[in-house]
């Protein structure tokens, strides 16, 4: 959520930097200085009615004790139709304020001033690419047909038990998904994060926290008798450790890492984009959160980017990454880089990873902040990527690296599957 002083502070910076996400936040801007305008009027009614009430009670009190009981008795009676005014400005001033909280919710977190201008994922900027030698059979297949041939991946079992988009692994499948957390994981550790094994359900509150709420609630499996979410990623427990914490400057940085199954309804998506591993509603992957100072979190940024990037070196893929521009952008962002890979059967870029910068937006709705050196809190900033999301990265392994002899096993990855090859 922004910070209601930015906005009151330079309104038309704010409208125009939310229209390179292609949000018109002229409306929604007004009608949020206004309830704050409201808001802080009948705080300030209400204040004044406080005080002289409170002052009533002590001249009520004084002429008690001088024996000037008519008096006080007059008195009363204007301080009892004070408490009923203080009392229905009170009803309205948490209306309003529950309004403008409303309202301030429905406001995207504004762009980096380094966020290109477009309108889809067609705009986005590519600020690197490295290819890896790929030579494929002439019969080259894509993963989903690769899965059936060696007997690794089951979307007929799983369509049959939960529905499309819940793939059984099994065999060398599942030693290669669980080779790969396990390999996430150990490169996490050695690059000074901590890991966690998180719940997959969060509370409201928690989905709020790290804006998932509104914005993506259709896209969120419910569970309404505990009022309980799936969980669309780690980054929503992980992150929410933090909520209502005040860290000290000591704390910095905060480094975690959690792998978890991740929930997604993924609603609208159909077509060939959802074939085989393209697009699940159920899947692995291993995250990456950092809890920065704000004169630090672009650094940071980068230092993740990096990070991801040397994952995707030693498997030995295909990759581009990109900066995305402003209407592919999500809504909590104010930065991301996305990883590609390229899937060579498919002939198609996959992505795998997006590492972005939320600055203060998500810590603004956590209450997550720390102690300066002067003594003073401010809010701290959020940072969360991929590292990486399983599926696209089994299909891309898959259709790379297949051979005449079967499926040739990266280097990087042989001592955890304990195979060189899948036949």
């Amino acid at each position: 959520m922004l910070q209601l002083n930015i906005i009151n502070e330079n309104p038309q910076r704010v409208i125009e930097l939310l229209r390179i996400k292609n949000f018109d936040a002229e409306t929604l801007v007004e009608e949020i200085q206004e309830l704050d305008r409201k808001r802080r009027e009948t705080q300030k009614k209400m204040d004044d009615g406080l005080a002289d009430a409170n002052k009533l009670a002590k001249e009520i009190g004084i002429l008690f004790k001088s024996g000037k009981g008519s008096e006080a008795g007059a008195l009363k009676e204007k301080s009892a139709g004070l408490k009923k005014e203080t009392q229905a400005l009170g009803i309205i001033l948490e209306e309003a304020k529950s309004a403008l909280d409303e309202k301030m919710l429905l406001l995207p977190n504004l762009p980096h001033p380094s966020v290109p201008a477009g309108n889809s994922e067609e705009d986005n900027e590519v600020l690197e690419s490295k290819d890896h030698k790929t030579d494929l059979p002439e019969d080259a297949i894509p993963h989903w047909e690769l899965a059936k041939k060696y007997d690794i991946i089951d979307f007929d079992l799983g369509a049959k038990i939960s529905g499309a988009g819940f793939p059984f692994y099994k065999g060398k499948g599942a030693r290669l998904q669980r080779a790969l957390i396990n390999f996430f994981l150990d490169e996490a550790r050695k690059a000074g994060y901590c890991e966690y094994q998180p719940p997959l359900f969060v509370n409201e509150d928690s989905a709020y926290g790290t804006g998932q709420l509104p914005d993506k609630d259709g896209q969120m499996y419910y569970i309404g008798e505990d009022n309980l979410y799936a969980i669309p990623t780690a980054e929503v427990p992980i992150t929410n450790i933090y909520r209502d914490v005040i860290l000290s400057l000591e704390d910095f940085p905060i480094k975690n890492v959690a792998y978890s199954s991740c929930f997604r309804r993924e609603a609208g998506s159909y077509g060939k984009d959802v074939r085989g591993l393209n697009r699940l509603h159920q899947f692995d992957k291993v995250e990456i959160v950092q809890i920065s100072h704000p004169e630090n979190s672009y650094d940071t940024l980068e230092e993740m980017r990096t990070y991801v990037t040397s994952l995707l070196e030693k498997l030995e893929l295909p990759y581009r990454i990109l900066k995305l521009c402003g209407g592919d952008i999500s809504f909590t962002s104010a930065l991301t880089y996305d990883f590609e890979v390229y899937s060579a059967a498919q002939k198609k870029w996959l992505e795998v990873s997006s590492v972005s910068n939320f600055e203060a937006f998500q810590s603004n709705r956590l209450k997550l902040r720390f102690r300066g050196e002067d003594g003073k809190t401010q809010l701290a900033h959020t940072l969360n990527g991929s590292a990486l999301a399983l599926p696209r990265i089994v299909a891309a392994l898959l259709e790379n690296n297949q051979s005449a002899a079967g499926i040739i096993i990266p280097e990087a990855l042989r001592s955890y599957t304990g195979f060189e090859l899948i036949s």
